[in-house]
């Protein structure tokens, strides 16, 4: 490789951590809003507290975090100490700010198709951000990281087919046209992380 074209790779300070943390936990609570605004579902163990929630109107903020805690085994297993203990920080910090959000925002209105893709694209950057920044929201995710480190199976196919069946199971619990916007939404997330986490993209560490 060139001199020109070197990059000096180096980790991330523990401080730039935090503050990445911090911003993924408001984009994400942000993006729980929108969904919650528009009465919409997601993926992942969110998408089961939002079920939960609407079924039974506890605490959103408390359900995700309670949900969350059975995986915390897996990413110990799968991921390590340290991915771990931001994990459990990164979930922390936004089970807290999805509680109080309502208290901080008040939305009048908002087109529920806007909703949609917004919040998909706010989560998908959240995601991003705890991505790069050795975390996660836990959940599904690292169950999935955690079979394909021990079993060989595609975490990314572990991870869609459990999205498609909490997505799906949400039938009963929102209208057909939100469960529309939802899967409408899903698409957004996960176009953010297919056109930005790329190998060789992004040389942080």
């Amino acid at each position: 490789m060139h001199a020109g074209t070197e990059i000096n790779q180096q980790r991330h300070s523990q401080i730039e951590d935090l503050l990445a943390l911090v911003a993924g936990c408001i984009l994400m609570a942000l993006s729980v809003t929108f969904y919650r605004h528009a009465g919409l579902l997601t993926g992942g163990t969110t998408g089961l507290a939002f079920i939960a929630h609407y079924v039974s109107n506890w605490p959103l903020g408390a359900i995700l975090f309670v949900v969350n805690l059975p995986f915390y085994v897996f990413s110990w297993l799968a991921m390590g100490k340290t991915f771990t203990l931001k994990t459990f920080a990164a979930v922390l910090g936004f089970s807290v700010m999805t509680e109080y959000m309502p208290s901080l925002l008040r939305l009048e209105y908002m087109h529920a198709t806007y909703a949609a893709i917004a919040a998909g694209f706010l989560a998908g950057t959240g995601i991003l951000i705890f991505i790069r920044h050795g975390a996660s929201l836990g959940g599904i995710g690292v169950m999935a990281l955690y079979l394909q480190k021990r079993k060989g199976w595609r975490a990314g196919h572990i991870q869609m087919a459990c999205d498609a069946v909490i997505l799906l199971s949400g039938i009963t619990v929102i209208p057909l046209k939100a469960m529309a916007l939802s899967l409408l939404s899903a698409l957004a997330l996960n176009l953010v992380i297919a056109m930005n986490h790329r190998q060789g993209r992004y040389f942080g560490c």
